[in-house]
């Protein structure tokens, strides 16, 4: 097979597959034609090898952000030149939660019947 294209984004791509390619064929001892005439895979393990990736490829671009919202930040804060320290993602998500109840209380009021009530 020939690539006649001289766009070098899809080059660049063609040349990726191509390599996960020999990656999966090393990994799973076949090529998927191969596992197709071999009946080693039926519709339904496709469809399901799809859905697992969409599912990966979803909690790759909430990752992705979340480091993108971060590199922002930090971004702004230098622009400004406001002196700070990092503060870590997990610290950063503890803020969010608090945040969350934050407004649960100010619905309700600071009467804790929006609580449930945990026996130990």
């Amino acid at each position: 097979m020939q690539i006649k294209t001289k766009d070098e984004i899809v080059q660049a791509v063609l040349h990726k597959m191509d390599q996960r390619s020999l990656i999966g064929q090393k990994k799973y001892g076949a090529t998927m034609m191969q596992e197709i005439v071999g009946q080693e895979k039926d519709l339904n393990r496709f469809l399901v090898d799809v859905q697992e990736e969409l599912m990966d490829a979803s909690l790759h671009i909430e990752a992705a952000k979340r480091c993108y919202a971060d590199v922002l930040e930090d971004a702004m804060l230098r622009r400004i030149d406001v002196k700070y320290e990092k503060i870590s993602p997990c610290v950063a998500h503890a803020f969010e939660e608090d945040d969350k109840r934050m407004d649960v209380i100010g619905q309700n009021g600071n009467t804790g019947e929006h609580y449930e009530k945990k026996t130990l």
